[in-house]
C-alpha cells in the first residue's frame, strides 16, 4: 500500500485525496483513506477491513480472524519536495516517515493497528468448547474418553451459587443478618 505523495507535498495545507484501498494494495485490505496535507507532512485518516491469522485462545487452533481498523496518523517526509533538501527527522523515532521518492507507505502503520484491533482473547468461533485439560483433545469435535474429575468439596459453595445464584444469595444474606455461618450441605 504504497502512494505517492509528492504533488501533495507542494499544495497548500488542508489540500486532500481520497484514496479506495483494494485487495490489490495489500493482501486482504480494504477500505478507504484520506491524505490530508499538514504543516508537517500528510495525514492519514481512514477505515480498513482487513484479517489476521491467529491463534484460538481456547482450542489453539489458527484461524483467520477479521478486524476492522480506525487509522489516524501523520506521516512526515524526510526530503522537502521543492528544493530536495534533506528535512530534520522526527523527534519520536516511532513516527511514520514519507521516503526520499516521497513514497507513503502504509503497510507498517496497517500491521500495528491490525495488531493493536485483535481481541484479547480471539475465539475461531463463539461456542468453541476448547481443549480437554486432562488429555488435550479437541471438545468442539466431540467428548473425549477422560473419566470426569472429582469435585473439589472447598468449591461447593460456588458451585451452588452458579446454578442457582438467586438460592445461593439469599442464604448468604440471611446468615449476614444473623451473624451464623450456613451449614455446608
Amino acid at each position: 500500500m504504497r502512494v505517492n505523495v509528492a504533488q501533495l507535498l507542494k499544495e497548500p495545507m488542508g489540500s486532500m485525496r481520497r484514496l479506495e484501498v483494494s485487495d490489490d494494495e495489500g493482501p486482504g485490505v480494504r477500505g478507504n483513506v484520506e491524505l490530508v496535507r499538514t504543516d508537517r507532512g500528510i495525514l492519514v485518516r481512514g477505515r480498513l477491513d482487513t484479517s489476521v491469522e491467529t491463534t484460538c485462545s481456547r482450542c489453539l487452533a489458527r484461524f483467520s480472524c477479521p478486524v476492522t481498523l480506525h487509522i489516524e496518523e501523520e506521516f512526515f517526509p524526510l526530503i522537502d519536495v521543492i528544493s530536495g533538501a534533506p528535512l530534520p527527522t522526527p523527534e519520536d523515532p516511532e513516527d511514520f516517515t514519507i521516503d526520499e521518492q516521497h513514497v507513503l507507505d502504509l503497510s507498517e502503520a496497517v500491521r500495528q493497528y491490525a495488531l493493536l484491533a485483535l481481541p484479547m482473547k480471539p475465539l475461531c468461533r463463539p461456542d468453541c468448547a476448547g481443549l480437554c485439560p486432562c488429555c488435550g483433545h479437541d471438545l468442539s469435535q466431540g467428548p473425549c474418553s477422560c473419566v470426569p474429575r472429582a469435585r473439589d468439596a472447598r468449591l461447593a459453595t460456588l458451585e451452588q451459587l452458579l446454578s442457582d445464584p438467586g438460592d445461593a444469595l439469599e442464604k448468604a444474606g440471611r446468615s449476614r443478618r444473623t451473624g451464623r455461618k450456613s451449614a455446608p450441605k
